[in-house]
């Protein structure tokens, strides 16, 4: 059965974004324990391009498939996992990238809604926090997507994210979403 497109991020209100992100049913990766079967030759660049055997997938609707299959092992590591097999993929950075951000209210009262690369739609709150990291090349900020996957947040986004953060009044520079506090002060890269 294909996948019904996305609709267009612009035009929804951060309502719509909720009901559709509380309606959107994903496989239970989480309960599926099948055998390891080697290496799927798949990877995710930083960029959020998804590769096989070296060459880019450019169909959309494969990508998100597969994103919807995605899950992080215990161990740190990436799986591309189905109720019969389960193939090791390689991820550079996060597996997602946070490419547009959708913002109602202001202050405590906003809500800030992410669009990822894959077409997913993640609002930043108690159970998907954002989290910003110190890399040698500068901040990189994180969104909780699920499972212990992330999405790294665009470097537009972020910039967005620190305006946000310098105007509000709060004594360490932050933004709010969805009643939850996260703090743009970086912390030290585990890697």
């Amino acid at each position: 059965m294909p996948m019904a497109p996305l609709p267009d991020f612009d035009t929804l209100t951060v309502a719509d974004i909720a009901r559709m992100a509380e309606s959107d049913r994903l496989p239970p990766v989480e309960r599926w324990h099948p055998a390891h079967c080697g290496d799927s030759e798949m990877r995710i660049a930083r960029d959020g391009t998804w590769f096989h055997q070296g060459s880019p997938i450019g169909r959309a609707a494969m990508v998100r498939a597969f994103s919807r299959i995605l899950r992080r092992e215990a161990d740190g590591g990436y799986v591309l996992v189905t109720p019969v097999e389960k193939l090791d993929i390689a991820v550079e950075d996060a597996p997602f990238v946070a490419v547009e951000m959708k913002v109602d209210g202001s202050g405590r009262d906003q809500v800030l809604a992410f669009r990822l690369n894959t077409g997913d739609i993640v609002t930043a709150s108690a159970d998907h926090p954002l989290r910003f990291e110190e890399h040698d090349d500068g901040p990189h900020p994180y969104l909780h997507v699920r499972g212990g996957l992330e999405a790294l947040v665009s470097r537009a986004i972020y910039y967005e994210l620190a305006e946000f953060a310098l105007a509000g009044d709060d004594e360490t520079p932050g933004v709010w979403s969805s009643g939850g506090f996260f703090s743009l002060a970086p912390v030290a890269s585990a890697t």
